[in-house]
């Protein structure tokens, strides 16, 4: 037996998202039918748009005739209307929740609000100007200050590192060897020393000098460390609010007159 599930929805983006998780719940494309109210609008015919939706739900709800006028009534406000057909009474429960669970309106609690407006707009009409007892209500707006907070950017600091060189002077000791050749006179016999080294001979004596060396060597000397902290302060924040204010005045009844205007004629 196939089972109608029928869902009013308020926004048609809701109603979309519901037909996607219909979709994915395993209902097929061609079981699901979204309209969109205004676009059935657009189409009627010579037959209203309201006695089309009625005979809709009259037939979709057979005998069963406050059900129908209710959702009657709730489409009146939908956005969009979402059908689906469900071979089953769980795959009607599964599709049934999913339009709940996406933001379907319940249907027979609005339409009951509206039936209750609407007869009460027709029963203040018939009553006529004269009719006594009758309540309206007028109501009273009031703005309230809603306050929130948002990140802005407010500046910050930029840090960059570069090579640069400056000249630098160091002082460092360098020992020299020179050759000193020293000759002075002497008279003295000759020794067996002497008489040994008396051949032709060489000697060679090498100067030594210390010549400075220059390296380089990276020490790290400093860090910089880059951060945030964070603070709070309170600010008062000062606007105006716009709200609704109700000024009763009595009437007299006899000559329609406010009382203070009718003592300033008793006056004069």
């Amino acid at each position: 037996m196939t089972h109608t599930v029928v869902g009013l929805f308020d926004d048609r983006d809701d109603a979309e998202s519901a037909m996607k998780d219909l979709i994915d719940g395993g209902f097929i494309k061609d079981s699901i039918d979204l309209s969109n109210r205004r676009s059935v609008e657009a189409e009627a015919d010579k037959e209203g748009i309201g006695d089309k939706i009625s005979n809709f739900f009259s037939s979709l709800f057979g005998g069963d005739d406050a059900t129908a006028r209710n959702y009657t009534y709730a489409a009146q406000d939908a956005e969009a209307i979402l059908t689906v057909q469900a071979d089953s009474n769980e795959r009607a429960k599964l599709a049934q929740d999913i339009l709940d669970r996406n933001g379907a309106m319940d249907a027979n609690e609005k339409g009951a609000e509206y039936g209750q407006a609407r007869t009460a707009s027709t029963d203040d009409r018939s009553a006529g100007a004269n009719a006594t007892g009758t309540k309206k209500t007028i109501p009273v707006v009031q703005e309230k200050l809603d306050v929130g907070k948002r990140e802005v950017e407010r500046g910050g600091a930029r840090v960059r590192s570069r090579i640069v060189e400056k000249p630098v002077e160091e002082n460092v000791r360098l020992r020299e060897e020179h050759v000193v050749v020293n000759r002075r006179p002497v008279d003295r016999e000759v020794t067996k020393g002497d008489l040994e080294n008396f051949r032709p001979g060489e000697m060679e004596i090498t100067e030594r000098a210390e010549v400075p060396i220059v390296g380089k060597q990276a020490r790290v000397v400093e860090e910089v460390e880059v951060g945030k902290e964070v603070t709070e302060h309170d600010q008062t924040i000062r606007d105006t609010v716009k709200g609704t204010q109700v000024d009763v005045e009595k009437v007299d009844q006899t000559t329609n007159q406010p009382p203070d205007t009718q003592a300033k004629r008793a006056r004069k």
